[in-house]
């Protein structure tokens, strides 16, 4: 994979995360997250990722808080560690479409796995478009 860093020609996402966390709260983020991180290890991205179990659930921990906080919820992940910056923060591991697909994927198996959330159907679409569109800008290496 070539090492030069790459911004995806759509810029950054244009819409904010909708805001659904009253309808889906901590319990069902927090689980989400966790069952896509453990999904994480059987895919080519695994590397990206810590392989104990303490630093996996941390790891996916800190994802759930992100989205709590942009989705409408209480900013946690901005008091523990401060601006999401995601794009600066994810610079140091080498994303290109196949890993963005990847984890893209995870989080689609891990979302239907939780239930869609417990959103409905109209809700599901429009929070997978927009985690379609945040995962996009991740991406900071061509194929």
């Amino acid at each position: 994979m070539d090492n030069q860093l790459y911004i995806p020609p759509e810029g950054p996402p244009q819409q904010s995360a909708p805001q659904f966390f009253d309808q889906i709260g901590w319990e069902k983020l927090y689980e989400i997250a966790w069952v896509q991180y453990q999904l994480f290890m059987e895919t080519p991205i695994a590397h990206m990722f810590p392989q104990d179990e303490a630093g996996l659930r941390e790891a996916s921990e800190k994802q759930a808080e992100f989205l709590g906080g942009v989705m409408g919820g209480p900013k946690i992940y901005i008091e523990k560690h401060g601006p999401p910056r995601m794009r600066a923060r994810h610079i140091p591991f080498a994303i290109n479409e196949e890993a963005r697909d990847a984890w893209l994927n995870c989080y689609k198996q891990a979302f239907q796995q939780c239930d869609g959330l417990g959103l409905d159907a109209e809700d599901q679409q429009i929070l997978m478009r927009w985690l379609e569109g945040f995962s996009a800008w991740m991406v900071n290496r061509a194929n």
